[in-house]
């Protein structure tokens, strides 16, 4: 049906950054919310950042001041660019569009913060 494609994760040291890039298609870019959740082993799944189709933002206070959530609509794709990052932040990345009664998921990305 509907595909998120994501990239981006990786393995990264205390402080470091991240870009995690999700590309969706024209009309789901347009219509849908998107977030970024994350699951950390043992923890719920919740939700990092997300952004609408207006460009409103909206961040966990974890990671308020560190991530930026972004939409590049020209390239159909939902940016989070995460920096200083800590351990903590060590999860499955996943991106999700939502609008209505429609849902969606990609297939989450790692992400893990070591010395």
């Amino acid at each position: 049906q509907v595909q998120l494609v994501e990239s981006g994760g990786g393995l990264v040291q205390p402080g470091g950054s991240l870009r995690l890039s999700c590309t969706t298609s024209g009309l789901i870019s347009r219509l849908y919310v998107i977030g970024w959740y994350r699951q950390a082993p043992g923890k719920q799944r919740e939700l990092v950042a997300d952004i609408t189709s207006g460009g409103g933002t909206n961040y966990a206070d974890s990671v308020k001041g560190r991530f930026t959530i972004s939409r590049d609509d020209a390239r159909n794709t939902v940016e989070l660019q995460m920096n200083s990052l800590k351990p903590e932040d060590t999860a499955v990345y996943y991106c999700n569009a939502r609008w209505s009664l429609f849902n969606f998921w990609g297939q989450g990305t790692q992400v893990t913060v070591s010395a």
